[in-house]
């Protein structure tokens, strides 16, 4: 999150722990979950625990792909008698097509033997013959293979389908039905068991309230946000505050099988808050506060259950959540959800962030990160020119009022800084809530429109589809921690406000489009293609992926695009590094012309951005224009040749030589 791990938090009693770092300690306790084999129609929303393979073809015959006529391509236009008809299942079985006849066929049937090609009905006209025999008058040409979908043309025998670590949607249960799979192994979601603690809370049943009583609302949604994760839930209910009552029910839970306890309350600093005091001693206290707002006494504590010698440990991961409604969830969304998630296979287990602008200006908390309730949604001007998404407060932002949660689906991460976040601002919003309802309630796209929002794949472009500024300009960030959502990305909007607040420098250029892929070359060179080649993009800017590491490959997928290479920029680029640090001459960079598009590989560092640019600027416009035809020179001494005296060539030629000068008389300034 922004700035968390470099803020120190220190409590009177206990120094607090960032929240990236109780994150990482959560997550490198939990372990994946043992598969299980289920049936077909349970497998939807689970992880695969096995590779599938196809045991057969697809299709396992030649089959048609239009209504229409299976005929020899060489016998050309003309009438035909119709000698069978083959539709789905067997017809037309043992009957062969010669030179001269043709069969009828529909879409997906079998093509008879000896056909080569279809021709479509509508280019057909039946034919009234005097006998008995149907007869069909072919209008075109066709040529060998035209509508036919040859023998495992969609899946080859012995193809993997899908892949150990894929989750299963609607389109993957169709696969698994495709290729007869109806028992599927796959990961388990967790067992979680739900316990409530304190004296002042009764059953929400309860018509009237007495003094110091309030309705326990904190269970009911907290199983209602467990059974949304498709987890299997255990209500444990209320338990008041008795040492040994809790010391029972705690014990009863784990001896219940459960993977996950969440506790709520009871984890702060009276003398009746047992939770805490009861994990440490049944297990392993990791952490009991978390540098955050809200959520502070958040506890995490591992407990390892007794086993026979040589069995798998049997553990579970308990969460003492904070007593207000708000820590409670926010903890919960932020914490237990990662743990879910890892626990039931997924690849990457972290909540997807993205950035958005503030509606309003936030006043952000001097000692510790907040995370901010907020609603976003996707506008086709999110206030800086550009399609992006917008945030608006829920309102009063108190951990005890649960109405700041109603209707979010974001946490904005603020930074520590005590400071007014000016309306405007670009910050992280975690997303904790499906999109669809909100992210387009104001906006004016229309289900045609070129701006498309991308939810849950790590590799998200964006594009406002400006046709109007003189130069196009695409910004590519290049990150694995950004495309799984597992930070923010700093040097996109970076260079996006470069970009923009140069365009006039730039002679107009403007950003039109942004993007995020993994460190992965395939996914480079496919975007960056794409907006070459399709968008017909006049600037590409990558951000990341230029050093040393293994997984730094930006360059090669660039430099197996491009068709010209500009090293003059990559040059000046690394004079201008070199002046903040040494460690700039370990880029990798590649810069190149691809059709009409220029690609230059940046540093991923938003700082390094910035500098880069600026350096650039000078010639960029320049070089823009030369990429689109315009040779015209733009030094202030030089002379156009257009407008240059006319000289005769064999005269100068001529004089040169007799003279014996070694200097050529030309009437431009410019070498030859």
């Amino acid at each position: 999150m922004t700035e968390s791990g470099s803020v120190t938090c220190v409590s009177a009693h206990q120094k607090m722990i960032p929240v990236d770092e109780a994150l990482q300690i959560v997550l490198s306790v939990a372990q994946k979950l043992p598969p299980v084999t289920v049936p077909l129609h349970q497998a939807l929303g689970k992880v695969l625990a096995q590779d599938i393979i196809a045991p057969d073809p697809l299709p396992p015959y030649p089959a048609s792909i239009k209504d229409g006529y299976a005929v020899i391509a060489s016998d050309g236009p003309g009438e035909y008698p119709v000698i069978t008809e083959s539709r789905a299942g067997n017809d037309g079985v043992g009957v062969t097509v010669t030179p001269g006849t043709v069969a009828y066929v529909t879409t997906g049937g079998p093509i008879p033997d000896g056909a080569d090609a279809v021709v479509q009905v509508e280019d057909t006209e039946q034919v009234k013959a005097p006998s008995e025999t149907k007869c069909v008058r072919i209008l075109v040409k066709t040529s060998e293979g035209v509508d036919i979908r040859p023998v495992g043309c969609d899946i080859q025998k012995d193809a993997v389908v899908l892949k150990s670590g894929e989750k299963i949607g609607a389109s993957e249960v169709g696969l698994l039905a495709t290729v007869g799979v109806t028992m599927v192994k796959v990961q388990p979601t967790p067992t979680i068991a739900v316990l409530s603690t304190g004296d002042e809370l009764v059953e929400p049943t309860t018509g009237s309230l007495s003094r110091g009583q309030i309705r326990d609302s904190n269970r009911a949604m907290l199983l209602a946000a467990a059974a949304q994760q498709q987890c299997t839930v255990l209500d444990l209910g209320i338990v008041g505050d008795d040492k040994e009552e809790l010391d029972r029910v705690l014990d009863s839970a784990f001896a219940s099988g459960i993977n996950i306890l969440l506790t709520s309350g009871g984890v702060s600093m009276g003398d009746k808050d047992f939770v805490k005091p009861l994990l440490e001693k049944k297990g392993t206290m990791h952490f009991s506060k978390v540098c955050m707002k809200p959520g502070k006494p958040l506890t995490f504590a591992e407990i390892n259950l007794n086993q026979a010698e040589n069995a798998p440990v049997n553990k579970v991961l308990a969460f003492g959540l904070p007593g207000n409604p708000v820590s409670c969830l926010v903890c919960f969304h932020l914490f237990v959800v990662p743990t879910i998630r890892l626990l039931a296979g997924w690849t990457n287990p972290h909540l997807l962030r993205v950035q958005a602008r503030l509606q309003q200006p936030f006043k952000s908390d001097p000692i510790r990160p907040e995370f901010y309730r907020a609603i976003i949604r996707w506008e086709v001007n999110d206030g800086s020119g550009n399609p992006g998404f917008v945030a608006e407060s829920t309102g009063r932002q108190m951990s005890s009022r649960l109405l700041s949660m109603k209707s979010a689906n974001a946490l904005l991460e603020l930074p520590a800084t005590g400071t007014i976040i000016p309306a405007g601002s670009s910050v992280s919003a975690i997303v904790i809530s499906d999109l669809s309802d909100t992210a387009l309630s104001k906006a004016t796209l229309s289900s045609d429109s070129s701006t498309t929002i991308h939810k849950n794949i790590p590799n998200k472009i964006t594009a406002d589809g400006s046709q109007d500024a003189p130069y196009k300009v695409a910004v590519l960030t290049v990150s694995d921690t950004v495309a799984l959502g597992a930070g923010p990305d700093r040097s996109g909007p970076r260079a996006v406000s470069v970009v923009n607040s140069s365009s006039e420098k730039l002679g107009g250029a403007k950003v039109v489009a942004t993007g995020v892929v993994s460190d992965d070359v395939g996914k480079i060179k496919e975007v960056l293609q794409r907006w070459s080649d399709t968008d017909k993009m006049d600037l590409i800017l990558t951000l990341g992926g230029t050093g040393f590491t293994p997984r730094d490959v930006t360059p090669e997928a660039t430099k197996a695009l491009i068709e010209k290479e500009t090293p003059g920029l990559l040059y000046v680029m690394m004079q201008e590094s070199l002046k903040v640090t040494p460690f700039a001459m370990l880029s990798r960079s590649a810069a190149g012309i691809r059709g009409s598009t220029l690609i230059i590989n940046m540093p991923g560092n938003p700082n390094a951005v910035a500098e880069c640019m600026d350096a650039l600027l000078p010639a960029l416009k320049h070089a823009l224009k030369q990429i689109k035809g315009d040779k015209r020179e733009k030094h202030p001494r030089h002379a156009p040749h257009e407008k240059a005296a006319p000289v005769d060539a064999w005269e100068r030629s001529h004089k040169l030589a007799s003279s014996g000068s070694a200097k050529p008389t030309c009437s431009c300034s410019c070498s030859h």
